[in-house]
């Protein structure tokens, strides 16, 4: 039997808003209040960063005040994104019965899939590139990342629809060896837009969220219809963004950890991307961890995962470390849809020997 799904769109919104609103949708939505829903969004010009991230390491941040762009932060991993009123954003949120996906990186790729045959109806080949793009001719044209809430799935994604691309090269702190792996000098050299491919004139808005929409009712077997965006959603919204998301404290909550002189930092990128590890050490030997951050681009299921890891190896013993990052992940329900545990444990390693590791293997 086909799914209904509602769909709605927030129009333009403030990114602190928009990502406010998505916090809401995943309440609302375990609470019973919304059906599985389809969500279109825009922004005016804006910076996020995902969850897990050091937002002065991965923004210019002086740049981007004096450019006036919104600065935000996701609910979901992944990487920094500069976002403007030529990209827009879908997102599904939905019951893990619905389509009976059970974890995260099957989630990724059906979806994936699906938005990418959707899109390539407009006349491009747009292809899935595990983990979590869209790409075209190997670049980006779209990109993707969510996670589980008990029940509920949240996955969301962009297309690229135009770009400023020096704007955005100006705004994000890209690493340069991500670049350099893949042969390319610069941020906008990794990614296209559909005004690029369609020689300055794209297809309309509309009509490119309704390939969106076809790729998904063809893809995943659900049913699409246009809906309304209800109090509760708004109400729930509001509260969040006062309370939480919309607030400074949120935003910051996760600066440059490496800044005190006996932090130890280092990482770790793999295929699975970019974790940043920043250990103190205690003890006369200083042979135990005495507190740790983990930063990066990763994404994992559920957000506060990362924040039990770190509490978790408090007070280990350095010998025992990687013993200990595997029965973490052994014993705790998670999600990993890019990075893998022994990743984890690189990261951590490498930050306390003070190193920087690029796996090399495609």
């Amino acid at each position: 039997m086909t799914k209904v799904f509602r769909v709605i769109d927030t129009g333009l919104r403030g990114c602190r808003e928009q990502m406010a609103f998505d916090q809401a949708l995943i309440e609302c939505h375990k609470e019973g209040k919304i059906p599985d829903t389809l969500r279109f969004l825009s922004f005016p010009p804006s910076v996020l960063v995902g969850r897990h991230q050091a937002i002065s390491q991965e923004l210019n941040l002086p740049a981007c005040r004096e450019a006036g762009v919104g600065i935000g932060r996701r609910i979901t991993g992944g990487g920094a994104l500069y976002l403007d009123e030529g990209q827009f954003g879908w997102e599904l949120i939905f019951s893990k019965q619905t389509l009976g996906l059970s974890n995260l990186g099957d989630v990724a790729r059906a979806l994936c899939e699906a938005c990418a045959a959707g899109l390539s109806k407009l006349g491009v080949a747009v292809k899935y590139r595990p983990r979590n793009d869209l790409e075209v001719e190997g670049r980006k044209i779209g990109g993707t990342g969510g996670f589980f809430d008990g029940d509920t799935i949240f996955y969301q994604g962009t297309v690229l629809v135009d770009m400023n691309g020096a704007r955005m090269a100006s705004l994000l702190n890209i690493p340069a060896a991500k670049l350099a792996k893949r042969g390319q000098t610069s941020g906008a050299q990794r990614v296209v837009t559909l005004t690029e491919l369609f020689d300055g004139t794209p297809p309309p808005i509309k009509e490119i969220k309704e390939a969106v929409m076809e790729g998904f009712r063809e893809g995943l077997g659900i049913d699409p219809q246009w809906g309304a965006i209800t109090a509760a959603e708004e109400e729930m919204a509001r509260q969040i963004y006062d309370e939480e998301i919309g607030q400074d404290e949120f935003v910051y909550s996760i600066d440059d950890p490496s800044q005190p002189s006996d932090v130890r930092s280092g990482g770790f990128t793999g295929q699975g991307g970019r974790i940043a590890a920043h250990v103190r050490l205690e003890g006369p030997l200083q042979n135990r961890i005495r507190e740790i951050v983990v930063t990066g681009d990763f994404f994992v299921t559920p957000p506060s995962t990362i924040l039990d890891l770190e509490a978790a190896l408090r007070g280990v013993p350095l010998d025992d470390l990687e013993a200990e990052v595997e029965r973490f992940f052994a014993e705790t329900k998670v999600g990993l849809l890019t990075a893998a545990p022994a990743d984890f444990s690189h990261a951590i390693r490498n930050a306390i020997e003070g190193a920087e590791v690029y796996e090399t293997a495609e």
